[in-house]
């Protein structure tokens, strides 16, 4: 008998966050590495918000908290579901985790038993399956084609669904692909999802503020009022507010969901950082024209990258309406070899010349449940993208 749980034997370490250790050990070893894997802003956490933490600090707000959130904070966020996405709840309704990732395992251990089914739209951020996979449930994937924009079809969706589903998770935009789903397509899946009433929904929102070109951010239960009961919103400061590392995730939706993910973490982690909490009711409360500003930021790299991985031999990079990732396929390169000899059989193959021919660090399509593909994150200056995009232009340039 192993000494690791079969539960953890069924979950692998995330892809992202290898890749950039990787990228991060390479560097340290001197080498001249870009690494354009992690999903997080180059952007400070505003000064309003640091002040606030600072407060929280220096006020003595450094004890152990309700388990899963100060009042301050949940009522925020109500505040916050109501004016930005028109959806009420009570703060009773609300739970706050360390980080969304947090919040997405505990609604998912809480309720998925060994059999049940959840859809995942394909590609996926790394973690969904994963955490589907420990608490014993079956993850079903359904392919959202390069063709219709990374999107999931309505009769997709309708396919996947049996009646062993139990979740439908949902993610717009969209880590990897940065796809971003209009109200009338959202419209389309969420009368799918009426016809199936032993279906939940798990909405992940936390890339809502960095969408481009006047597209207009829509959440499932405000398309689809008669959803609201068995949808969980889920969402976060970490992307749109620059506080990664603060670890704030929160989540509203049904009191019946909400306690069984109180239950969980009372057992598991207890309170969110205290500090944290504080830092982000004001990011919440506070001063909100930065958004745009930034949005705006990530827009211009946005497109220099989609333009720069178009004129890349071998590759087709569409254009995102959100996030800061795009997913080129990198179809054209399958079956070359590199100037050091090294065949290109998929996409892991292409990703890992790459940093060794070249240096520079991107995720390969496999992780996320679709290939060939790969994942580009541009959180990061225009100059560096600028150089990491004729790098890359260069390496498929150089493939025979």
């Amino acid at each position: 008998m192993g000494f690791v749980s079969d539960s953890l034997q069924r979950v692998k370490p995330s892809p992202t966050i290898a890749v950039s250790t990787k990228a991060m050990e390479l560097k340290a070893a001197g080498e001249d590495v870009i690494g354009l894997g992690a999903g997080e802003p180059d952007f400070g956490t505003p000064e309003n918000i640091q002040q606030a933490g600072i407060r929280a600090i220096t006020e003595g707000k450094t004890k152990y908290t309700a388990v899963d959130g100060i009042p301050e904070l949940k009522q925020a966020i109500a505040n916050k579901l109501k004016r930005e996405n028109g959806l009420d709840y009570k703060p009773s309704q609300v739970t706050v985790g360390s980080g969304g990732k947090q919040v997405l395992y505990n609604a998912l251990l809480a309720t998925v038993n060994p059999g049940d089914e959840v859809v995942i739209p394909a590609p996926y951020w790394v973690s969904y399956p994963d955490i589907v996979l420990l608490g014993g449930g079956v993850p079903v994937f359904v392919e959202a084609t390069i063709e219709n924009g990374f999107k999931l079809t309505p009769e997709a969706l309708e396919a996947a669904i049996t009646p062993k589903t139990k979740w439908f998770i949902f993610n717009s935009p969209s880590n990897p692909s940065g796809a971003a789903y209009s109200h009338d397509e959202l419209k389309k899946l969420t009368d799918v999802l009426l016809r199936y009433e032993q279906v939940w929904i798990l909405t992940d929102d936390m890339y809502e503020h960095l969408v481009y070109d006047g597209f207009k951010f829509a959440t499932p239960a405000q398309v689809e009022p008669k959803l609201y009961d068995r949808t969980l919103t889920m969402n976060g400061v970490s992307k749109a507010y620059s506080m990664t590392g603060w670890r704030i995730g929160y989540a509203a939706g049904p009191d019946v969901l909400i306690s069984a993910i109180r239950k969980l973490q009372s057992q598991s982690t207890s309170n969110p950082c205290s500090i944290s909490q504080w830092a982000a009711v004001e990011a919440l409360e506070g001063p909100q024209d930065f958004l745009s500003e930034r949005a705006e930021a990530f827009k211009e790299r946005r497109d220099l990258v989609c333009s720069m991985l178009n004129q890349a031999k071998g590759l087709e990079c569409p254009t995102p309406e959100g996030a800061f990732y795009v997913y080129p396929s990198c179809k054209g390169c399958m079956g070359k070899t590199t100037p050091k000899g090294k065949k290109i059989e998929n996409d892991e193959d292409f990703v890992s010349a790459l940093l060794e021919e070249e240096g520079v660090a991107v995720v390969h399509g496999e992780a996320f449940g679709l290939s060939p593909f790969f994942r580009v994150s541009y959180a990061t200056s225009i100059d560096v993208l600028e150089e990491a995009c004729q790098r890359i232009q260069r390496f498929c340039g150089s493939l025979t």
